[in-house]
């Protein structure tokens, strides 16, 4: 396991445990415990930890300073509305894409079945046809709206979302 993914892990770990939807910490002794610099727990605060995964991260500087993450609650059809008018857009590239199919499949929203196939789908080398790179994006980001307004509209007890979406 990389120093990064097992940061994040005890991070998610101590999350876990919290009754509340956030945690304090501290940077200077988070990067003490795991004997590497302050700037690698900024690497994965700045790269795991971020509204696309699911959360919020603020910071408090000085001498008894704090690193604040707070996971973001949302019920499932502002999260819906979120994710189709403002994380996806009208253009999206593969690695957001990937990154957003399996933020969905870690918080439980969509099956590993799901995201695996919205991720191929989604693919670079599904869209690897002689276009532009802005043009790819546009088309990608539709396929995922499809497939996530799909999702979306199963009847109750067939997945996660069962309500219509007019988006």
């Amino acid at each position: 396991m990389r120093l990064s993914d097992a940061i994040e892990q005890f991070i998610k770990e101590m999350m876990s445990g919290e009754q509340q939807s956030g945690i304090d910490l501290k940077r200077n002794e988070l990067a003490e415990y795991f004997h590497c610099a302050p700037s690698q727990i900024n690497y994965v605060l700045s790269t795991r930890f971020t509204p696309d995964h699911g959360y919020v991260t603020s910071s408090q500087r000085g001498g008894g300073g704090y690193i604040r993450i707070v996971r973001i609650v949302r019920s499932d059809k502002e999260h819906m509305q979120y994710l189709l008018r403002d994380r996806i857009g009208e253009s999206i590239t593969a690695g957001e894409a990937q990154l957003l199919c399996l933020n969905l499949h870690e918080r439980g929203v969509i099956g590993k079945e799901d995201a695996e196939l919205m991720i191929a789908a989604t693919s670079a080398s599904a869209l690897s046809v002689p276009l532009p790179e802005s043009v790819k994006d546009a088309v990608r980001s539709r396929i995922l709206r499809s497939m996530l307004l799909n999702i979306a509209q199963r009847p109750a007890g067939s997945g996660k979302w069962g309500e219509d979406y007019d988006l």
